[in-house]
């Protein structure tokens, strides 16, 4: 039975005021749907404040590919590697590794890059049109992605990936040298092979992009609520009750839709509706005013960091840390990001730097859940978009938007 309302009629709340769940309450407010949008922190706070800002539809290829089991020696053992597991957390990561091994079989991999594909086609235009509509047509920096490797040996290791990327229609161009300073001049002379993406993009400041969102919600008539949410309660009637410190002030909703990243589970498990979702943590270092050492976002592959020119500095950002959500965060992976961009890149003597770590919420095989939550009626899923939260906002907020108000498949 379709769950699709007639716009204004029903009340619905989107819980987590990320990038994914401001765009969802954008574009139901703006086809006439009463929204309340509610999180616990400021828009944008979490893991949206932090993320390198790469809109990315060439990432097709899921974090678990043919050849993971091999890695796992140093994601236990080697604190510096791109993906990380504390061995404290390892209990309670199993059942969601056992998942994520077997998503790395190459025909699991393959469908699941066949989603990925399917919900990244069209974000570039997506967001240049929602930066120019929310009046911040400045953040979006159209130059491409340029993909460094040292030499042709550590290309050949993201041979996959790249033949994933071409056999769903992204083709990039191959620079050698002289080819990368031409793009880019401040790149060290480690660098000496590149693949560039010239059809890519970046947001320059993800913050102020969601904040820009969320100003276009509210001012479309959309209503802002900051309150952390400790429970989504069905009620009589089809109804949803949602439970925070100041309940008494929220109506009871028709629909609810949950987007609040990594912390999800927290609302869904009670409800016994399982989501195979992990917190990987990310971290970033930016240095602070430093402006013009890069043009575009630039990928340095061998060592999954990427370089990011944003509004307030350089933004160095990357790693995959499996700890969860409550163990304090481990700032020498910060440290390591700092230590790979200042050998990397000249003019950055005396600048100083600040550290970040969030959560990004990725499920094992690296596709989020977009939909209606089977056996709750009234529940949305937006949950689970990993490391493209961005790439897929737009398009996770439409896919939603069709189905709630106008019971469109897919």
């Amino acid at each position: 039975m379709s769950q699709a309302i007639a716009g204004s009629a029903h009340r619905i709340a989107v819980v987590g005021a990320g990038i994914v769940g401001s765009c969802i309450a954008l574009e139901l407010r703006k086809r006439g749907a009463e929204v309340t949008l509610i999180d616990r922190d400021e828009p944008g706070h979490g893991c949206s404040y932090g993320n390198s800002g790469a809109i990315s539809p060439a990432s097709v290829a899921p974090l678990a590919m043919p050849g993971l089991l091999s890695s796992l020696p140093g994601m236990l053992f080697d604190r510096e590697s791109p993906l990380f597991l504390r061995l404290r957390y390892l209990p309670k990561a199993l059942p969601w590794l056992s998942r994520f091994l077997l998503a790395a079989e190459p025909e699991a991999a393959a469908r699941s890059a066949a989603r990925l594909a399917a919900l990244h086609a069209g974000a570039l235009d997506r967001h240049e049109a929602l930066a120019a509509e929310i009046g911040v047509p400045e953040l979006f920096l159209r130059r491409g992605h340029l993909h460094l490797y040292p030499d042709e040996q550590a290309l050949a290791k993201d041979a996959a990936g790249w033949r994933m990327r071409e056999s769903h229609g992204f083709r990039a161009e191959r620079l050698d040298r002289d080819g990368i300073v031409a793009l880019e001049p401040g790149v060290g002379a480690r660098y000496k092979v590149g693949m560039f993406l010239s059809d890519h993009a970046t947001i320059r400041n993800p913050l102020r992009y969601v904040q820009a969102v969320v100003r276009a919600f509210s001012t479309h008539g959309g209503q802002l609520y900051r309150a952390a949410v400790r429970a989504i309660v069905p009620q009589g009637g089809n109804r949803w009750h949602v439970d925070s410190a100041d309940a008494e002030l929220l109506p009871a909703f028709d629909h609810v839709v949950v987007a609040a990243g990594a912390w999800s589970r927290s609302l869904l498990d009670p409800l016994g509706l399982r989501v195979h979702l992990e917190s990987q943590r990310g971290y970033h270092v930016q240095f602070e005013g430093a402006q013009g050492l890069v043009s575009r976002t630039v990928v340095l592959a061998d060592r999954k960091v990427f370089v990011t020119p944003m509004e307030e500095g350089l933004r160095a950002g990357g790693t995959v840390e499996i700890a969860g959500l409550s163990l304090p965060p481990d700032m020498r992976r910060a440290a390591a990001l700092e230590r790979v961009v200042r050998e990397t890149f000249d003019g950055l003597v005396g600048v100083s730097t600040t550290r970040w770590m969030g959560h990004r919420p990725c499920m094992p095989d690296s596709v989020p859940v977009i939909g209606p939550a089977d056996g709750y009626r009234g529940l949305w899923l937006a949950v689970g978009h990993g490391h493209l939260g961005l790439t897929d906002s737009v398009t996770t907020a439409q896919r939603i938007a069709d189905r709630l108000l106008d019971g469109a498949a897919g």
